[in-house]
Formats: structure tokens, C-alpha cells, sequence
């Protein structure tokens, strides 16, 4: 298959060789070893040998999942609010636009990944797709994430979530149909706002808003569990009650099954790029940013309460039954979560 070949190329491809030992230790001395494998628009892509593929959360805020799958590290998106900036600070790679920059592909992943499944216990969900999204350009040229699913379309009892903002997902529809069919699936899109201008700034090198919707209503008319995340809401730029009840009712009429939001999440990392984005664009909103944030990386939670309040309202107004897809004790997990604040973009 095109991603197990795709991988199995990666596997072998050789990494430079040091002459000296080098001081970096773990992943980051790993990143420094890896292979340049091509240059795109002030994008470089290398290698990056993984030990494991699956991950523990260890979240202590009760996120929905137990595991956690990124093929890639660090999203070309380049979306100014993302909280998973910080990731590449284990690379030893401070800036924090090197996140989008610099972005390392995951070798061995299908041998990881069989190994590593042995290690889940039923009901251990599995989000795909945590910190960087498993469908963005690179996934077009070294297609890791087609291999997972090819992977995971091996099994049976497993359950897997993925969560992206690239209506590339379509291309593995072949994929997500055999897996749902032995797996628990769910494909949750993030769109933070409709509006099409709004969204080439925030998110400058996603799909437009209308491509994802229009994911969502080729995956639901294929029989797919797809619904929409429009986390983060941002405060004065994307969570005003008309806004929020536009994308609620875009998503149902396309078909989605579920829909959640939870406000920014913003790391000292990402403050760095998000807040001169505000003093460009909202410099009228960059105090009141300074003051919501300082010391903190979570808005109040009556903040978080208020949007899943209102979201909940818009979602039983046009029909979507659930916030989450997997049931009652799932959705009271998620329902603390968002109300404490953190930032939903993870499952």
C-alpha cells in the first residue's frame, strides 16, 4: 500500500553522522541528526527516528484519551493561537516560529505502532493527531498518517479519534471506512470561524473554512462519525453568540454528528507569537489579552462555562445530539474539561 511503502522508504533513509559526540541528549540530539529531506515555501522538512509511536497523556486534566499518536512534529499551519508551540523547546529549537518552519517526520512508524498497540487496554482511547495535525502538506509527500490507518485497518476494538483542520482526511476515505468497521472511529474538524479573511490570519496555511465543512459533509455522507471542534474560541476576535451559533448550524446542516469548543489555551511560547498577531490585527484587544493572561495560561472558568453553555444551547437548537461521541461518561469528562478552561483541540 502507498503508506506502508511511503514509511518503509523513510525507515531507510540514512541519517548524517556526527564526527563528534554530540552534547544534545534524547530527542534533541535526534533532531539534530536528522536528515534534510527538502525545503518548501520557508519550510524544511527532515527525519526524525522515533523510539515510539504512542504516547501516554499525562494530562492531569482529564482529557478524553489515554494515547496519543503525532506523525509529525511541528504543523506548517502555522495557526498564530497553537498552544503545541512549546513542543519543539525539546529539540532545543527556541523560536517559537520554528514550529512551523521546521517540521520533522517520523521514521519506523508502522513497526512502532504494531508493537506499541499491544501496550493499550480496552477502553484506552487513542487521539490521532494532539499537538500537530496529521494532515498537513507534508502528510501529501510522506503520507505517515495513511500508514497508521493502514495499521490500525489491521486490528479490531480499538478506539481512535483524529482531530485535524486539512480536508485532505477525505483522501484516506477508503482507510476510514475499513477501520470504523472493526474500530470505534471518530474524526472531529477544527473550524474556529466561518469567515474566510479571518481565518487566512489565524490559520495562514490551513484549508479554507468552506473545504473543511465540506469534509465533514462528504465524511457524513459516508457513513463516517465526523463532527467539528471550533476550539479555541478567542475572546473577542471568534466567540461572539452569532458567530458561534453560525458555525453550530453550518455543521449540522453538513452533517456533523457532534461539536465541541473550549476557550485559549495560551503557554508563555505561544503568547510570544500570538500577541504581536494581536498588536497587528486587534491592537484594540491586546490589553485586554495582557491582563485575562498574566501569570496564567487559563481563562476563569466561568469564561469556559459560558461558551459550552452557549454552544450547548446552539447544538440542541439545530439537532446535533452530543457534544462528544462516545457517550454519557465521556461527555461529563469533557464537560469538566472545558469548564476548567482548557483548550479543546486536543482529540
Amino acid at each position: 500500500m502507498m503508506g506502508e511503502q511511503t514509511a518503509n522508504l523513510m525507515s531507510s533513509l540514512p541519517l548524517f553522522a556526527s564526527p563528534e559526540k554530540s552534547p544534545l541528549v534524547g530527542i534533541a540530539r535526534l533532531a539534530s541528526e536528522g536528515e534534510s529531506l527538502r525545503e518548501g515555501h520557508e519550510v524544511e522538512y527532515f527525519t526524525l527516528p522515533a523510539k515510539s509511536l504512542l504516547n501516554r497523556c499525562i494530562s492531569g486534566r482529564g482529557m478524553p484519551f489515554t494515547w496519543t499518536i503525532n506523525p509529525y512534529r511541528g504543523c506548517e499551519f502555522g495557526c498564530q493561537y497553537c498552544y503545541a508551540r512549546y513542543t519543539h523547546e525539546f529539540m532545543e529549537l527556541r523560536d517559537g516560529r520554528e514550529f512551523e518552519q521546521k517540521i520533522y517526520v517520523k521514521q519506523h512508524t508502522l513497526e512502532l505502532l504494531r508493537r506499541d498497540l499491544k501496550r493499550v487496554k480496552p477502553g484506552e482511547g487513542i487521539a490521532l493527531g494532539t499537538a500537530t495535525d496529521p494532515y498537513q502538506p507534508a502528510e501529501r509527500r510522506y503520507e505517515v498518517t495513511r500508514g497508521i490507518l493502514e495499521e490500525f485497518a489491521r486490528h479490531q476494538g480499538f478506539e481512535l479519534g483524529i482531530v485535524t483542520k486539512s480536508n485532505l482526511v477525505v483522501r484516506d476515505m477508503d482507510l476510514l471506512q475499513q477501520v470504523s468497521r472493526s474500530n470505534t472511529l471518530s474524526i472531529h474538524i477544527t473550524i474556529t470561524t466561518l469567515n474566510t479573511d479571518l481565518a487566512r490570519i489565524l490559520e495562514p496555511r490551513a484549508p479554507r473554512p468552506d473545504l473543511r465543512m465540506e469534509a465533514i459533509r462528504e465524511l457524513s455522507a459516508a457513513g463516517i462519525n465526523v463532527g467539528m471542534s471550533c476550539s479555541p474560541v478567542l475572546p473577542g476576535v471568534t466567540d461572539s453568540p452569532a458567530d458561534l451559533e453560525a458555525l453550530v448550524r453550518a455543521a449540522a446542516a453538513a452533517g456533523a454528528k457532534h461539536i465541541f469548543g473550549g476557550p485559549l489555551f495560551l503557554k508563555p511560547c505561544s503568547a510570544a507569537v500570538f500577541l504581536p498577531f494581536l498588536e497587528q490585527h486587534f491592537p484594540q484587544l491586546v490589553e485586554n489579552y495582557r491582563l485575562r493572561y498574566q501569570e496564567r495560561s487559563f481563562l476563569p472558568s466561568s469564561y469556559g462555562k459560558r461558551i459550552s453553555q452557549l454552544i450547548t444551547s446552539f447544538r440542541k437548537k439545530y439537532g446535533i445530539k452530543r457534544t462528544d461521541p462516545r457517550g454519557a461518561n465521556a461527555l461529563a469528562s469533557k464537560l469538566r474539561t472545558e469548564i476548567s478552561g482548557e483548550q479543546l483541540t486536543l482529540f
